[in-house]
């Protein structure tokens, strides 16, 4: 390998990473920033039920504002599907209240710099429970659609959220990572 493609491999891969810690600050920011107007619930008023509504209303103020950016992502894109866009307002749902910034740090470094950054972590108090329920938040996001009355399609969007079977949960996943 010469010389160049050797600099232009080092500066790629510095690249991706320096454009991965950039996403993440952007993202922590818009997560301390995060709010919901009362216009923007009462607009969900009108086509959720009120059992989706609580559902949405339990929800973290970031995560609540994660989902209307997804809602509207796909929105833009042309989705009129109601039970996507449910999904998309509801996936992360199963993450509740208690999963806080800190928790969601450690998950994105163990994302980008291995497991073992879960593990060191996990012993520091409520790092175990965030991270567990981090990690199976889809599955849970499922559970707690399903028992606000969400549609099955609803639910099994919401669950394979990481791994779309569909163009549907395609769309779903994009418009997640977008957000």
């Amino acid at each position: 390998m010469g010389l160049w493609s050797t600099c232009s491999s080092a500066y790629s891969s510095t690249s991706r990473v320096r454009r991965w810690w950039v996403a993440k600050v952007k993202r922590t920011w818009a997560y301390v920033r995060a709010r919901v107007s009362s216009a923007e619930g009462d607009e969900l008023a009108t086509w959720l039920t009120p059992a989706q509504l609580a559902l949405f209303d339990r929800m973290h103020v970031a995560d609540r504002r994660h989902g209307l950016g997804v809602l509207a992502s796909l929105r833009s894109g042309g989705a009129t599907d109601p039970e996507l866009l449910v999904a998309g307002l509801l996936h992360d749902c199963g993450k509740g209240p208690r999963v806080r910034l800190v928790h969601r740090v450690a998950w994105s470094l163990g994302q980008r710099y291995g497991e073992w950054i879960w593990r060191a972590s996990s012993h520091m108090p409520t790092f175990r429970y965030g991270l567990d329920r981090l990690r199976r938040h889809a599955d849970r996001s499922a559970e707690l659609a399903a028992e606000a009355g969400c549609s099955s399609r609803t639910v099994e969007l919401i669950r394979l959220q990481e791994n779309p079977i569909d163009e549907a949960g395609q769309l779903l996943r994009a418009a997640d990572e977008a957000n």
